[in-house]
């Protein structure tokens, strides 16, 4: 095994010297590597994807990180929804998601004579269900965090040594990876969801929270210790009531709690019965 500080010094040498494009989503990890880029690359320049997957905030807080360590920083608007592929919400979803994007990324830095299109993929992101991860490699983008094995919890200690504000950024996933496989992808689920995310954050101020459509079911999951806070009647009602004015019929909380990768338990419990 690698000691921690060999990781981080491989990923320097990788980065030394590079003119390099990184696909900037605004969470740890990718703020992790325009950290790094920004020491040792000839030129970084952070670009986040506009879309109406992206969770609500998250492009302002691209922007915001992306001005805290000083890097050049751009967006750019796509829209995954055009690729029937993609709509019709696959297993391999991801996979048309991340190829379309990273197509588009691999243009501008040819345009703008950069060496290297890179993302902020960590270890742990490889030992799960990671269909894009296949277009990645595909495309010729590289994943130097995982690359070098590192790890989500030694990101988080690497943002903390370089002071970045989002060290202790929950994970954020896409708004599609709260629609069950199968489900067809459409801009109106993504807008009931991320409105119902946004309602329940301001009414019980829980941060880490994700709504799963299920048709005209909404399935709340909070972290487990956050459970409790739903055991209030009025609370419900509020929610119920609110939730309800965005199209979903049947409000429910996930007695389980919040988990990464929920949508893909169906898949391997499938697996497990082959």
């Amino acid at each position: 095994m690698k000691s921690f500080e060999n990781k981080i010094q491989k990923v320097k040498e990788f980065l030394q010297g590079k003119k390099v494009l990184v696909a900037f989503s605004g969470g740890v990890d990718s703020s992790v590597v325009i950290r790094i880029a920004e020491e040792f690359c000839k030129r970084v320049m952070a670009v986040t994807i506009i879309s109406k997957v992206n969770p609500p905030g998250e492009v302002d807080t691209a922007k915001s990180v992306a001005q805290e360590i000083g890097v050049d920083w751009r967006s750019i608007e796509v829209n995954e929804l055009e690729d029937p592929n993609f709509q019709a919400n696959p297993p391999n979803r991801c996979y048309f998601c991340k190829k379309k994007l990273f197509s588009v990324l691999l243009d501008l830095a040819k345009q703008e004579g950069l060496d290297q299109v890179i993302d902020g993929t960590n270890y742990d992101d490889l030992q799960d269900f990671r269909p894009g991860y296949t277009a990645v490699q595909e495309l010729n983008i590289k994943s130097p965090l995982a690359e070098a094995g590192i790890t989500k919890n030694e990101i988080r200690i690497i943002a903390k040594e370089y002071n970045l504000s989002v060290y202790n950024k929950p994970a954020m996933a896409c708004l599609a990876s709260r629609i069950p496989y199968g489900e067809k992808i459409t801009e109106e689920k993504l807008h009931m969801i991320s409105q119902a995310e946004i309602t329940i954050k301001e009414l019980t101020g829980i941060e880490v929270i994700r709504v799963r459509y299920h048709g005209s079911i909404a399935r709340i999951a909070v972290h487990p210790s956050e459970r409790a806070k739903f055991f209030n009647g009025d609370l419900c009602d509020t929610i119920v009531l609110a939730l309800k004015k965005l199209g979903f019929i049947y409000i429910t909380l996930d007695l389980q709690g919040y988990r990464s990768g929920a949508m893909n338990e169906a898949i391997r419990e499938n697996s497990a019965q082959k």
